[in-house]
Protein backbone atom coordinates (compact mmCIF):
# COMPACT_ATOMS: atom_id res chain seq x y z
CA UNK A 1 0.00 0.00 0.00
CA UNK A 2 1.04 3.60 -1.09
CA UNK A 3 2.01 5.92 1.58
CA UNK A 4 1.38 9.90 1.39
CA UNK A 5 3.05 12.54 3.64
CA UNK A 6 0.28 13.22 6.46
CA UNK A 7 -1.16 17.06 5.23
CA UNK A 8 -2.69 19.17 7.59
CA UNK A 9 -6.31 20.75 7.29
CA UNK A 10 -5.63 24.59 7.39
CA UNK A 11 -9.43 25.31 7.73
CA UNK A 12 -9.14 24.66 11.52
CA UNK A 13 -12.66 22.71 11.35
CA UNK A 14 -12.56 21.63 14.82
CA UNK A 15 -12.78 25.01 15.68
CA UNK A 16 -15.42 25.92 13.71
CA UNK A 17 -17.73 23.11 14.62
CA UNK A 18 -17.77 24.27 18.40
CA UNK A 19 -18.02 28.00 17.61
CA UNK A 20 -21.68 28.93 18.64
CA UNK A 21 -24.01 31.43 17.20
CA UNK A 22 -24.54 33.77 16.83
CA UNK A 23 -20.80 35.22 15.72
CA UNK A 24 -19.44 38.57 15.66
CA UNK A 25 -19.65 40.82 12.54
CA UNK A 26 -16.33 41.38 13.09
CA UNK A 27 -15.37 37.10 12.86
CA UNK A 28 -17.24 36.93 9.40
CA UNK A 29 -16.13 40.19 8.05
CA UNK A 30 -12.75 38.79 8.38
CA UNK A 31 -13.51 35.45 6.78
CA UNK A 32 -15.65 36.41 3.80
CA UNK A 33 -14.30 35.23 1.14
CA UNK A 34 -13.82 37.88 -1.91
CA UNK A 35 -16.49 35.67 -3.42
CA UNK A 36 -20.03 34.97 -1.79
CA UNK A 37 -20.39 31.73 -3.21
CA UNK A 38 -16.95 30.41 -2.54
CA UNK A 39 -18.18 30.13 1.29
CA UNK A 40 -19.25 27.28 2.76
CA UNK A 41 -22.65 26.49 3.65
CA UNK A 42 -22.40 26.55 7.22
CA UNK A 43 -20.47 29.93 6.83
CA UNK A 44 -23.05 31.61 4.67
CA UNK A 45 -25.69 30.50 7.20
CA UNK A 46 -23.49 32.41 9.57
CA UNK A 47 -22.67 35.28 7.77
CA UNK A 48 -26.50 35.88 6.65
CA UNK A 49 -27.70 35.70 10.44
CA UNK A 50 -24.99 37.98 11.16
CA UNK A 51 -25.91 40.23 8.90
CA UNK A 52 -22.48 40.41 7.41
CA UNK A 53 -24.56 40.21 3.83
CA UNK A 54 -27.59 40.34 3.04
CA UNK A 55 -29.99 37.64 1.55
CA UNK A 56 -30.50 39.57 -2.05
CA UNK A 57 -26.46 40.12 -2.35
CA UNK A 58 -26.37 36.00 -2.05
CA UNK A 59 -29.57 35.62 -4.16
CA UNK A 60 -27.89 37.54 -7.01
CA UNK A 61 -24.13 36.28 -6.04
CA UNK A 62 -25.54 32.47 -6.97
CA UNK A 63 -27.85 33.95 -9.82
CA UNK A 64 -24.77 35.44 -11.53
CA UNK A 65 -22.95 32.25 -11.23
CA UNK A 66 -25.63 30.12 -12.61
CA UNK A 67 -26.58 32.26 -15.54
CA UNK A 68 -22.65 31.12 -16.22
CA UNK A 69 -22.17 28.05 -15.80
CA UNK A 70 -25.00 26.31 -15.75
CA UNK A 71 -25.52 26.58 -19.54
CA UNK A 72 -22.41 24.24 -19.96
CA UNK A 73 -23.19 21.92 -17.15
CA UNK A 74 -26.89 21.48 -17.00
CA UNK A 75 -26.92 20.48 -13.52
CA UNK A 76 -29.98 22.83 -12.38
CA UNK A 77 -33.27 22.48 -14.11
CA UNK A 78 -36.62 24.17 -13.92
CA UNK A 79 -35.40 28.05 -12.38
CA UNK A 80 -37.43 30.66 -11.01
CA UNK A 81 -37.48 33.59 -12.51
CA UNK A 82 -35.07 35.89 -11.08
CA UNK A 83 -37.65 38.61 -10.35
CA UNK A 84 -39.06 36.26 -8.11
CA UNK A 85 -36.84 35.29 -6.30
CA UNK A 86 -35.13 38.36 -5.43
CA UNK A 87 -38.48 39.03 -4.38
CA UNK A 88 -38.06 36.59 -1.75
CA UNK A 89 -34.41 37.16 -1.01
CA UNK A 90 -35.64 40.95 0.09
CA UNK A 91 -38.79 38.96 2.32
CA UNK A 92 -36.03 37.15 3.89
CA UNK A 93 -33.75 40.04 4.37
CA UNK A 94 -37.13 42.10 5.96
CA UNK A 95 -37.60 39.10 8.19
CA UNK A 96 -33.92 39.82 9.45
CA UNK A 97 -34.42 43.27 10.29
CA UNK A 98 -37.64 42.29 12.23
CA UNK A 99 -35.96 39.93 13.96
CA UNK A 100 -37.36 36.60 12.50
CA UNK A 101 -34.98 34.14 11.69
CA UNK A 102 -36.30 31.02 10.10
CA UNK A 103 -33.30 28.79 10.37
CA UNK A 104 -29.95 27.79 9.33
CA UNK A 105 -30.98 28.27 5.84
CA UNK A 106 -32.51 31.62 6.25
CA UNK A 107 -32.21 33.13 2.69
CA UNK A 108 -30.49 30.50 1.08
CA UNK A 109 -30.60 29.60 -2.75
CA UNK A 110 -31.58 26.07 -2.79
CA UNK A 111 -32.77 23.23 -5.43
CA UNK A 112 -33.90 20.25 -4.91
CA UNK A 113 -33.56 16.76 -6.92
CA UNK A 114 -36.64 16.46 -9.63
CA UNK A 115 -37.84 13.36 -7.89
CA UNK A 116 -39.36 15.46 -5.41
CA UNK A 117 -42.33 17.66 -5.19
CA UNK A 118 -41.77 21.27 -4.05
CA UNK A 119 -45.07 23.10 -4.25
CA UNK A 120 -46.26 25.35 -7.35
CA UNK A 121 -42.82 23.86 -9.33
CA UNK A 122 -42.27 22.09 -12.34
CA UNK A 123 -42.17 18.17 -11.38
CA UNK A 124 -40.68 15.96 -13.89
CA UNK A 125 -39.10 13.44 -12.50
CA UNK A 126 -37.23 13.24 -15.94
CA UNK A 127 -39.60 11.53 -17.60
CA UNK A 128 -41.38 13.23 -20.73
CA UNK A 129 -44.46 11.81 -19.30
CA UNK A 130 -44.39 14.88 -16.62
CA UNK A 131 -42.48 17.37 -18.21
CA UNK A 132 -45.38 19.96 -17.40
CA UNK A 133 -46.50 18.20 -14.26
CA UNK A 134 -46.97 21.08 -11.69
CA UNK A 135 -46.57 19.85 -8.10
CA UNK A 136 -49.86 20.89 -5.45
CA UNK A 137 -47.65 20.16 -2.30
CA UNK A 138 -44.26 19.87 -1.35
CA UNK A 139 -42.56 16.46 -0.51
CA UNK A 140 -41.32 15.49 3.39
CA UNK A 141 -37.73 16.69 2.79
CA UNK A 142 -38.91 19.51 1.45
CA UNK A 143 -40.89 20.57 3.66
CA UNK A 144 -38.25 19.99 5.97
CA UNK A 145 -35.78 22.55 3.96
CA UNK A 146 -38.56 24.70 3.74
CA UNK A 147 -39.00 24.98 7.36
CA UNK A 148 -35.41 25.95 7.37
CA UNK A 149 -35.96 29.47 5.57
CA UNK A 150 -34.54 28.14 2.08
CA UNK A 151 -35.93 29.77 -1.30
CA UNK A 152 -36.47 27.20 -3.86
CA UNK A 153 -34.55 28.35 -6.80
CA UNK A 154 -35.52 24.96 -9.17
CA UNK A 155 -34.58 21.98 -9.61
CA UNK A 156 -31.26 19.82 -9.66
CA UNK A 157 -30.98 17.20 -12.75
CA UNK A 158 -31.22 13.68 -12.86
CA UNK A 159 -32.22 10.26 -14.80
CA UNK A 160 -35.04 9.44 -15.83
CA UNK A 161 -36.93 8.26 -12.50
CA UNK A 162 -33.75 8.32 -11.23
CA UNK A 163 -32.78 4.90 -13.07
CA UNK A 164 -29.26 5.06 -13.97
CA UNK A 165 -25.51 6.21 -12.40
CA UNK A 166 -25.69 8.65 -15.07
CA UNK A 167 -27.87 11.91 -14.98
CA UNK A 168 -29.80 12.32 -18.69
CA UNK A 169 -33.03 12.25 -19.60
CA UNK A 170 -35.55 13.26 -22.52
CA UNK A 171 -36.54 16.46 -20.81
CA UNK A 172 -33.50 18.67 -19.92
CA UNK A 173 -30.42 16.86 -21.50
CA UNK A 174 -26.91 15.27 -19.84
CA UNK A 175 -25.49 17.13 -16.40
CA UNK A 176 -21.57 16.84 -17.09
CA UNK A 177 -19.30 16.54 -14.28
CA UNK A 178 -18.10 19.67 -12.77
CA UNK A 179 -14.18 18.58 -13.48
CA UNK A 180 -14.91 17.86 -17.22
CA UNK A 181 -18.84 19.34 -18.68
CA UNK A 182 -17.60 16.61 -21.24
CA UNK A 183 -18.04 13.88 -19.01
CA UNK A 184 -20.77 12.65 -16.79
CA UNK A 185 -21.80 13.51 -13.51
CA UNK A 186 -23.01 10.21 -11.74
CA UNK A 187 -26.36 9.89 -10.90
CA UNK A 188 -28.95 9.88 -9.81
CA UNK A 189 -27.93 12.90 -7.95
CA UNK A 190 -25.96 13.67 -10.77
CA UNK A 191 -27.22 17.52 -11.03
CA UNK A 192 -26.72 17.98 -7.08
CA UNK A 193 -23.59 16.94 -7.36
CA UNK A 194 -22.23 19.12 -10.33
CA UNK A 195 -24.13 22.22 -8.54
CA UNK A 196 -22.03 21.54 -5.22
CA UNK A 197 -18.93 21.19 -7.43
CA UNK A 198 -19.43 24.12 -9.66
CA UNK A 199 -20.72 26.56 -6.77
CA UNK A 200 -23.78 26.79 -7.91
CA UNK A 201 -25.63 25.48 -4.57
CA UNK A 202 -24.52 25.78 -1.15
CA UNK A 203 -25.55 22.23 0.08
CA UNK A 204 -27.55 19.91 -2.01
CA UNK A 205 -29.95 16.87 -1.29
CA UNK A 206 -30.39 13.46 -3.24
CA UNK A 207 -31.59 10.42 -3.12
CA UNK A 208 -29.73 6.98 -2.81
CA UNK A 209 -30.93 3.55 -3.97
CA UNK A 210 -27.98 1.84 -5.99
CA UNK A 211 -24.90 4.87 -5.16
CA UNK A 212 -26.67 7.53 -6.10
CA UNK A 213 -25.34 9.96 -3.26
CA UNK A 214 -21.56 8.34 -3.31
CA UNK A 215 -21.34 8.04 -7.12
CA UNK A 216 -21.85 11.43 -8.03
CA UNK A 217 -20.57 12.76 -5.13
CA UNK A 218 -16.97 11.23 -5.95
CA UNK A 219 -17.32 12.19 -9.35
CA UNK A 220 -18.17 16.00 -8.42
CA UNK A 221 -15.30 15.80 -5.86
CA UNK A 222 -18.30 16.46 -3.11
CA UNK A 223 -19.48 14.86 -0.24
CA UNK A 224 -22.04 12.43 -0.38
CA UNK A 225 -23.83 10.80 2.77
CA UNK A 226 -26.46 7.68 2.56
CA UNK A 227 -27.83 7.52 6.41
CA UNK A 228 -29.03 4.30 7.44
CA UNK A 229 -32.70 3.69 6.59
CA UNK A 230 -34.50 5.10 9.09
CA UNK A 231 -32.83 8.26 9.64
CA UNK A 232 -34.25 10.36 7.15
CA UNK A 233 -37.05 8.50 5.98
CA UNK A 234 -40.34 7.57 8.11
CA UNK A 235 -40.91 3.90 7.13
CA UNK A 236 -39.03 0.45 7.51
CA UNK A 237 -36.85 0.17 10.71
CA UNK A 238 -33.82 -1.85 12.03
CA UNK A 239 -35.11 -5.20 10.89
CA UNK A 240 -37.20 -4.07 7.91
CA UNK A 241 -34.44 -1.58 6.11
CA UNK A 242 -35.58 0.29 3.23
CA UNK A 243 -33.35 -0.08 -0.12
CA UNK A 244 -33.28 3.49 -0.82
CA UNK A 245 -33.18 6.80 1.50
CA UNK A 246 -32.96 10.18 1.00
CA UNK A 247 -30.21 11.93 2.08
CA UNK A 248 -27.40 15.22 2.11
CA UNK A 249 -24.59 15.88 -0.10
CA UNK A 250 -22.20 18.82 0.59
CA UNK A 251 -18.86 20.82 -0.66
CA UNK A 252 -17.69 19.59 2.81
CA UNK A 253 -18.37 17.00 5.88
CA UNK A 254 -20.13 20.03 8.03
CA UNK A 255 -22.53 21.52 5.41
CA UNK A 256 -23.23 18.12 5.25
CA UNK A 257 -24.14 17.29 8.36
CA UNK A 258 -25.84 20.68 8.74
CA UNK A 259 -28.51 19.28 6.08
CA UNK A 260 -28.45 15.61 7.53
CA UNK A 261 -29.71 17.75 10.83
CA UNK A 262 -32.43 19.12 8.44
CA UNK A 263 -33.70 16.03 6.99
CA UNK A 264 -33.69 13.64 9.58
CA UNK A 265 -36.90 12.69 11.51
CA UNK A 266 -35.33 13.03 14.88
CA UNK A 267 -32.05 14.88 14.51
CA UNK A 268 -30.65 14.51 18.40
CA UNK A 269 -27.26 14.32 17.43
CA UNK A 270 -25.71 16.16 19.90
CA UNK A 271 -22.52 17.84 19.64
CA UNK A 272 -19.91 16.94 16.35
CA UNK A 273 -16.25 16.54 16.77
CA UNK A 274 -13.58 15.16 14.75
CA UNK A 275 -12.69 11.63 15.17
CA UNK A 276 -9.12 10.71 16.92
CA UNK A 277 -8.56 8.64 14.19
CA UNK A 278 -5.57 6.96 16.07
CA UNK A 279 -5.68 3.15 16.32
CA UNK A 280 -9.42 3.29 14.24
CA UNK A 281 -9.32 -0.25 12.45
CA UNK A 282 -10.28 0.25 8.52
CA UNK A 283 -11.18 -2.83 6.73
CA UNK A 284 -10.34 -2.29 2.77
CA UNK A 285 -12.30 -4.70 0.54
CA UNK A 286 -10.88 -3.42 -2.60
CA UNK A 287 -12.17 -5.16 -5.03
CA UNK A 288 -13.63 -7.78 -2.93
CA UNK A 289 -10.74 -10.22 -4.03
CA UNK A 290 -10.90 -9.62 -7.93
CA UNK A 291 -14.17 -9.90 -8.27
CA UNK A 292 -15.49 -6.53 -8.87
CA UNK A 293 -13.27 -5.24 -12.58
CA UNK A 294 -11.83 -1.76 -11.73
CA UNK A 295 -10.50 1.00 -13.76
CA UNK A 296 -7.04 1.59 -13.68
CA UNK A 297 -5.97 3.76 -11.14
CA UNK A 298 -8.65 4.00 -8.80
CA UNK A 299 -7.19 1.04 -5.95
CA UNK A 300 -4.27 3.71 -6.40
CA UNK A 301 -6.20 6.32 -5.09
CA UNK A 302 -7.72 4.71 -2.84
CA UNK A 303 -5.05 3.12 -1.26
CA UNK A 304 -3.04 6.85 -1.47
CA UNK A 305 -5.51 7.65 0.76
CA UNK A 306 -5.73 4.91 3.20
CA UNK A 307 -2.06 5.34 3.38
CA UNK A 308 -2.58 9.06 5.23
CA UNK A 309 -4.68 7.63 7.18
CA UNK A 310 -2.48 5.25 8.10
CA UNK A 311 0.41 7.82 8.58
CA UNK A 312 -2.08 9.49 11.06
CA UNK A 313 -2.24 6.44 13.61
CA UNK A 314 -5.25 4.25 11.33
CA UNK A 315 -4.75 0.26 11.07
CA UNK A 316 -5.85 -0.61 7.96
CA UNK A 317 -6.15 -3.91 7.09
CA UNK A 318 -6.84 -5.60 3.68
CA UNK A 319 -9.95 -8.02 4.30
CA UNK A 320 -13.06 -9.95 2.39
CA UNK A 321 -16.23 -10.34 3.66
CA UNK A 322 -17.41 -14.26 4.68
CA UNK A 323 -19.64 -14.03 2.19
CA UNK A 324 -20.12 -14.87 -2.14
CA UNK A 325 -20.44 -11.52 -3.67
CA UNK A 326 -22.85 -13.04 -6.75
CA UNK A 327 -24.97 -13.51 -3.22
CA UNK A 328 -25.43 -9.96 -2.66
CA UNK A 329 -25.90 -9.37 -6.40
CA UNK A 330 -28.26 -11.77 -6.88
CA UNK A 331 -30.44 -10.45 -3.58
CA UNK A 332 -30.06 -6.73 -4.70
CA UNK A 333 -31.18 -7.33 -8.39
CA UNK A 334 -33.89 -10.17 -7.36
CA UNK A 335 -35.49 -7.11 -4.42
CA UNK A 336 -34.58 -4.30 -6.63
CA UNK A 337 -36.72 -5.67 -9.55
CA UNK A 338 -39.28 -6.62 -7.25
CA UNK A 339 -39.87 -2.75 -6.46
CA UNK A 340 -39.96 -1.86 -9.86
CA UNK A 341 -43.54 -3.47 -10.54
CA UNK A 342 -44.92 -0.48 -8.12
CA UNK A 343 -44.50 1.17 -12.26
CA UNK A 344 -46.47 -1.57 -13.79
CA UNK A 345 -49.39 0.61 -14.51
CA UNK A 346 -46.49 2.58 -16.97
CA UNK A 347 -45.74 -0.67 -18.68
CA UNK A 348 -48.96 -1.91 -18.83
CA UNK A 349 -50.55 1.09 -20.91
CA UNK A 350 -49.32 1.23 -24.67
CA UNK A 351 -49.57 5.32 -24.25
CA UNK A 352 -47.03 4.90 -21.44
CA UNK A 353 -44.80 1.86 -22.01
CA UNK A 354 -43.38 3.98 -25.85
CA UNK A 355 -42.32 7.15 -23.64
CA UNK A 356 -40.50 5.00 -20.82
CA UNK A 357 -36.70 4.44 -21.06
CA UNK A 358 -34.94 0.87 -22.40
CA UNK A 359 -33.78 -0.13 -18.94
CA UNK A 360 -36.76 0.50 -16.82
CA UNK A 361 -38.98 -1.62 -19.31
CA UNK A 362 -36.29 -4.12 -18.53
CA UNK A 363 -36.20 -3.85 -14.84
CA UNK A 364 -40.06 -4.49 -15.11
CA UNK A 365 -40.03 -7.62 -16.88
CA UNK A 366 -37.51 -8.85 -14.69
CA UNK A 367 -39.51 -8.23 -11.90
CA UNK A 368 -42.69 -10.31 -13.81
CA UNK A 369 -40.33 -13.02 -13.92
CA UNK A 370 -40.05 -13.17 -10.47
CA UNK A 371 -41.61 -15.89 -8.14
CA UNK A 372 -42.66 -15.45 -4.25
CA UNK A 373 -39.58 -18.10 -3.48
CA UNK A 374 -37.35 -15.91 -5.45
CA UNK A 375 -38.36 -12.87 -3.49
CA UNK A 376 -38.14 -14.72 -0.04
CA UNK A 377 -34.66 -16.08 -1.04
CA UNK A 378 -33.47 -12.24 -1.87
CA UNK A 379 -34.50 -11.56 1.85
CA UNK A 380 -33.52 -14.58 3.45
CA UNK A 381 -29.87 -13.85 1.73
CA UNK A 382 -30.54 -10.29 2.88
CA UNK A 383 -30.63 -10.82 6.57
CA UNK A 384 -27.47 -13.52 6.04
CA UNK A 385 -25.48 -10.18 5.04
CA UNK A 386 -26.62 -8.43 8.00
CA UNK A 387 -25.20 -10.64 9.75
CA UNK A 388 -22.14 -10.62 8.29
CA UNK A 389 -21.86 -7.10 8.32
CA UNK A 390 -22.29 -7.49 12.11
CA UNK A 391 -19.55 -9.46 12.17
CA UNK A 392 -17.62 -7.73 10.66
CA UNK A 393 -17.99 -4.57 12.99
CA UNK A 394 -17.23 -6.48 15.79
CA UNK A 395 -13.71 -6.58 14.70
CA UNK A 396 -12.90 -3.23 12.53
CA UNK A 397 -14.76 -0.04 13.26
CA UNK A 398 -15.25 0.70 9.26
CA UNK A 399 -15.21 -0.88 6.20
CA UNK A 400 -14.18 0.62 2.86
CA UNK A 401 -14.80 0.27 -0.81
CA UNK A 402 -14.48 2.74 -4.11
CA UNK A 403 -17.12 4.43 -4.65
CA UNK A 404 -16.93 3.78 -8.19
CA UNK A 405 -15.34 1.11 -10.38
CA UNK A 406 -14.72 3.38 -13.33
CA UNK A 407 -13.95 7.16 -13.43
CA UNK A 408 -16.09 9.38 -15.33
CA UNK A 409 -16.73 8.83 -18.67
CA UNK A 410 -17.94 10.75 -21.67
CA UNK A 411 -21.63 12.14 -20.88
CA UNK A 412 -22.84 10.55 -24.30
CA UNK A 413 -22.44 7.16 -23.11
CA UNK A 414 -25.49 5.80 -21.43
CA UNK A 415 -23.41 3.14 -19.08
CA UNK A 416 -19.87 1.47 -19.61
CA UNK A 417 -20.34 -1.61 -21.37
CA UNK A 418 -17.28 -2.68 -20.41
CA UNK A 419 -14.21 -2.59 -17.74
CA UNK A 420 -10.77 -3.70 -17.92
CA UNK A 421 -12.02 -6.08 -20.81
CA UNK A 422 -15.02 -7.54 -18.40
CA UNK A 423 -18.69 -6.90 -20.45
CA UNK A 424 -21.12 -5.47 -18.11
CA UNK A 425 -24.30 -8.18 -18.29
CA UNK A 426 -26.61 -5.17 -17.45
CA UNK A 427 -27.15 -1.53 -17.62
CA UNK A 428 -26.29 -0.97 -13.56
CA UNK A 429 -24.00 -4.17 -13.17
CA UNK A 430 -20.83 -1.36 -13.37
CA UNK A 431 -22.02 0.08 -10.19
CA UNK A 432 -22.06 -3.37 -8.26
CA UNK A 433 -19.37 -1.85 -5.88
CA UNK A 434 -21.81 -0.24 -4.19
CA UNK A 435 -24.34 -3.11 -3.07
CA UNK A 436 -22.96 -4.29 -0.01
CA UNK A 437 -23.53 -0.66 1.62
CA UNK A 438 -27.05 -0.64 -0.20
CA UNK A 439 -28.40 -4.03 0.26
CA UNK A 440 -26.79 -3.76 4.16
CA UNK A 441 -29.23 -0.32 4.32
CA UNK A 442 -25.71 1.12 6.46
CA UNK A 443 -24.62 4.56 6.97
CA UNK A 444 -22.08 5.34 3.99
CA UNK A 445 -20.08 8.16 3.23
CA UNK A 446 -18.43 9.20 -0.02
CA UNK A 447 -14.57 11.24 0.76
CA UNK A 448 -12.77 11.94 -2.33
CA UNK A 449 -9.65 10.32 -2.58
CA UNK A 450 -7.85 12.43 -5.27
CA UNK A 451 -7.52 12.24 -8.94
CA UNK A 452 -5.72 10.91 -11.89
CA UNK A 453 -3.90 11.80 -14.67
CA UNK A 454 -6.71 13.24 -16.81
CA UNK A 455 -7.91 15.13 -14.13
CA UNK A 456 -10.74 12.90 -13.50
CA UNK A 457 -12.26 12.75 -9.51
CA UNK A 458 -12.68 9.97 -7.71
CA UNK A 459 -13.84 8.76 -4.65
CA UNK A 460 -14.41 6.00 -1.82
CA UNK A 461 -17.53 4.63 0.47
CA UNK A 462 -16.25 4.66 4.35
CA UNK A 463 -19.00 2.09 6.08
CA UNK A 464 -20.64 2.20 9.25
CA UNK A 465 -22.23 -0.11 11.34
CA UNK A 466 -26.38 0.44 11.02
CA UNK A 467 -27.45 3.74 13.21
CA UNK A 468 -23.71 4.39 13.47
CA UNK A 469 -24.14 7.62 11.33
CA UNK A 470 -22.74 9.80 13.65
CA UNK A 471 -19.77 8.16 13.88
CA UNK A 472 -19.35 7.42 10.16
CA UNK A 473 -19.62 11.28 9.64
CA UNK A 474 -17.38 12.42 12.54
CA UNK A 475 -14.76 9.90 10.67
CA UNK A 476 -15.12 12.15 7.68
CA UNK A 477 -14.55 15.30 9.32
CA UNK A 478 -11.10 13.55 10.74
CA UNK A 479 -10.20 12.55 7.02
CA UNK A 480 -10.92 15.61 5.94
CA UNK A 481 -8.39 17.39 8.44
CA UNK A 482 -5.47 15.23 7.20
CA UNK A 483 -6.08 15.27 3.38
CA UNK A 484 -6.47 18.44 1.09
CA UNK A 485 -8.77 16.81 -1.69
CA UNK A 486 -11.77 19.05 -1.13
CA UNK A 487 -9.60 22.23 -1.71
CA UNK A 488 -8.91 21.24 -5.47
CA UNK A 489 -11.48 23.35 -7.77
CA UNK A 490 -12.54 22.60 -11.14
CA UNK A 491 -9.89 24.59 -13.64
CA UNK A 492 -12.67 25.53 -15.97
CA UNK A 493 -14.08 28.39 -14.87
CA UNK A 494 -16.02 27.00 -12.58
Amino acid sequence: MHRRKFLKNTLAMSTLLTLPLPVTNKLFAARLASDITDLSATDLSMAIKAKTVSCVEVMQAYLARIHRHNPVYNAIVSMVSDDELLLQAREADRALARNEYWGWMHGMPHAVKDLTPVRGMIYTEGSPLYANRIAGEDGAIVTRIRNQGAIFIGKTNTPEFGLGSQSYNPVFGTTGSAFNPALTAGGSSGGAACGLGTRMLPVADGGDMMGSLRNPAAYNNVIGFRPSTNVVMDEGDAGNRLLWTSGPMGRTTRDTIQLLQTLAINPSFGAWNPLNVRNVKIGWMGNLDGYLPMEEGIMDLCEDSLGTLTDAGAIVESIQPGFKPPEIWESWTTLRHHRRLNMLNYYEDPQTRDALKPELIWEIEQGLKLSEDDVERAQSIRVGWYAELDRLFSRYDYLVLPSAQVFPFSKHIHWPREISGQKMDTYHRWMEVVIPGSLGGIPVVNVPVGFDAQGRPMGMQIMGKFGDDKRVLEFALAYEQITDHLSVRPDRGA
